[in-house]
């Protein structure tokens, strides 16, 4: 009788450990460093960053948290990880695609920010490499009258070729330059598929029209585009802006008119504003 009450008191914990074992398991905390992915369209691929963000809590970050003068992370946990979808140039510098951690040396007056082949390295700067860095550049902090909690890394004032990397903490911003070399790809791009394919009439001349190229051919393009597509009062609008370029300005209140016309048969009301303040540009410039 005494072996199977000690027997059941002995199943009875392996089963209890068991359960605490299931329920720590489950047991689910939020991060105080959560991961945070971004993932940028840029150019023609996309600039996408892996990194934690550590808050203040009330303390004072740089200088305290994060000495002036130390190689830092730049976030919490694993290294911060950068990956460039194709060639691109980091404040003028030539930097093949691929990923990069992401390291930095902050200072009251500058930083120093460097892109570093070993992704396993992390928080373990004791035994950072300078042989490792792909590119090093200094950027200058900038001070910010809203404070930032948690810190934030975003890719702003993107354009077709150019964007900022921008890292916010606490009452301080820094940002860099990173630009992509499209052109020539994308006129390469243009010349064999207008040659096989006449659909892409108007996203040529919107690139050349954007990109300030020849508007000779950009309004070649977009005529051919308005024949294409002789309702669609986006393209006449574009014709419009490209004649302005030119100073054609007779033609561009012409084009803008008619592009007005079909907007208001589309109620596509904003398009009839553009086109209203063109035609006073046009007006004025004559």
């Amino acid at each position: 009788m005494m072996k199977k009450i000690a027997l059941s008191l002995a199943t009875a914990g392996v089963l209890g450990l068991s359960a605490v074992s299931m329920n720590a398991q489950q047991l689910k905390m939020p991060a105080p460093s959560p991961l945070s992915t971004v993932d940028q369209a840029f150019a023609l691929s996309n600039i996408k960053i892996e990194y934690s963000r550590p808050s203040a809590r009330g303390r004072v970050v740089f200088g305290d948290v994060v000495p002036f003068g130390n190689i830092w992370r730049t976030g919490a946990n694993a290294a911060t990880k950068i990956t460039f979808g194709e060639d691109v140039t980091v404040e003028g510098k030539a930097l093949k695609a691929g990923t990069y951690a992401l390291y930095t040396i902050p200072n009251r007056d500058s930083w120093d920010i460097m892109l570093y082949k070993d992704l396993n390295l992390g928080g373990n700067v004791g035994d950072y490499k300078t042989e490792n860095e792909v590119a090093r550049i200094s950027a200058k902090p900038m001070s910010m009258t809203n404070k930032v909690e948690t810190f934030t890394i975003n890719v702003a004032d993107v354009t077709s070729s150019s964007a900022n990397v921008e890292m916010a903490w606490e009452n301080t911003r820094v940002a860099f330059n990173v630009r992509a070399d499209i052109d020539s790809k994308i006129m390469k791009n243009i010349e064999t598929v207008l040659a096989t394919d006449a659909r892409p009439y108007y996203q040529s001349a919107m690139y050349y029209y954007d990109s300030n190229k020849d508007m000779s051919q950009a309004l070649a393009w977009v005529n051919k585009a308005v024949e294409q597509n002789p309702k669609a009062y986006w393209v006449a609008n574009l014709k419009a802006k490209i004649q302005m370029k030119m100073k054609d300005y007779s033609g561009a209140i012409q084009s803008a008119e008619k592009s007005s016309e079909l907007a208001r048969e589309a109620k596509a009301m904003d398009m009839v504003k553009q086109n209203e303040k063109l035609i006073q540009e046009a007006k004025a410039g004559r």
